[in-house]
């Protein structure tokens, strides 16, 4: 497989289906990156095709730091993509209208039985605030500062948010794997 680094001299040297490999490249990766934060696929498209006109418009200013380097930033653009259109869509909602689960939730889920597609599913039922918190301490590894600065929070709420998402997202796990039990 063609490593970042080819790929991107192919692309400064203009090379007519460089852009096109990149986008087969990460059209995937940057699809399931899309989902974990707006699971309806028709806004994820639309998400994506923002994200990779800016990819593909960008790419010769993209400062490759070694193996690895674009795929972070190819996730980058699209986890800010799509926070913004969240934020455009006005769909974050007050923390102090969600309410709070009850304490029988200290379970720790066993989520070595799900697949991805079904931890996906399940994150994309969170409430948009709690689904996006989670995505970007967990996954991005941003910390609360970062998170609150991206959302306009508290550094504290951010916090708030996340032990309340972690806390939701075990409930429905549980609730899976007892579902999922049942029916075998």
């Amino acid at each position: 497989m063609e490593t970042e680094k080819q790929l991107l001299d192919a692309v400064s040297n203009g090379e007519k289906t460089a852009l096109q490999r990149l986008y087969e490249r990460y059209a995937d990766y940057a699809m399931a990156i899309g989902l974990r934060y707006i699971p309806e696929r028709d806004e994820v498209r639309d998400v994506l095709q923002d994200s990779f006109v800016k990819i593909l418009t960008s790419i010769n200013r993209f400062d490759y730091r070694g193996e690895g380097s674009l795929k972070a930033w190819v996730t980058r653009i699209v986890c800010n993509n799509a926070i913004n259109h969240l934020r455009a869509q006005n769909r974050f909602a007050s923390t102090d209208a969600l309410p709070d689960l009850p304490d029988d939730t200290d379970e720790e889920p066993d989520v070595g039985r799900l697949s991805p597609e079904v931890l996906t599913e399940l994150i994309g039922q969170l409430p948009v605030n709690y689904r996006t918190v989670l995505n970007l301490f967990v996954f991005e590894q941003c910390p609360h500062r970062e998170i609150a600065r991206q959302l306009g929070i508290k550094e504290n709420t951010s916090s708030s948010i996340f032990f309340r998402a972690k806390k939701m997202l075990a409930k429905m796990i549980v609730d899976y794997n007892t579902r999922t039990n049942e029916t075998k």
